[in-house]
């Protein structure tokens, strides 16, 4: 089974996303970091050089293709699901989680990383507040479940949505030994 995390930049899609894979004994991926190695450069230079434009038209290109491998845990870009098909990917090939965080707790952690190309603004809060408002009705339209991240550990939120994952019948309740 696939599983895809979603949610806005900073909201732990990466970070959870490995944990998760550990503990699910699936392989991980990063579909931005497939895209920087295709690339060759980061995203944010890929992103001043081309545009967002030519950006979303390389992120749905591997979304469609990350999504059609059966059995790993896969972390998307914070706007992969600007674009329909690759909301329609996700919801269809994957067992897709929303990583919810609110504009505030997002800068909070993001206020220092100059990485991100569309947090490069004057006010980069105002900025998540804007990408909250557009983006998270496509989240919640594309995923199967949401958790809302807030400060729990990273250990604490692999805990909550494997315990959603059984609940929902898509992954087996692990028998933990010693």
């Amino acid at each position: 089974m696939l599983f895809s995390l979603i949610g806005l930049p900073g909201s732990g899609k990466s970070t959870v996303g490995r944990q998760l894979a550990r503990r699910l004994q699936l392989s991980f991926l990063d579909s931005d970091q497939v895209i920087e190695g295709r690339i060759g450069c980061s995203i944010r230079e890929f992103f001043e050089r081309e545009g967002e434009e030519r950006f979303r038209e390389l992120e749905s290109t591997v979304i469609d293709e990350l999504t059609r491998i059966p059995s790993c845990v896969l972390a998307t870009g914070g706007g992969a699901v600007l674009r329909p098909a690759n909301r329609q990917f996700l919801s269809e090939r994957s067992y897709a989680v929303y990583l919810k965080s609110s504009a505030e707790e997002l800068f909070r952690r993001l206020r220092h990383d100059r990485n991100r190309p569309l947090l490069r603004v004057a006010d980069p809060l105002a900025r998540l507040r804007d990408l909250y408002a557009v983006r998270d009705p496509l989240y919640r339209e594309t995923a199967n479940f949401t958790i809302e991240t807030g400060r729990p550990s990273v250990a604490t939120l692999v805990n909550m949505i494997v315990m959603q994952l059984e609940l929902a019948g898509v992954w087996p309740a692990a028998t933990e030994s010693g």
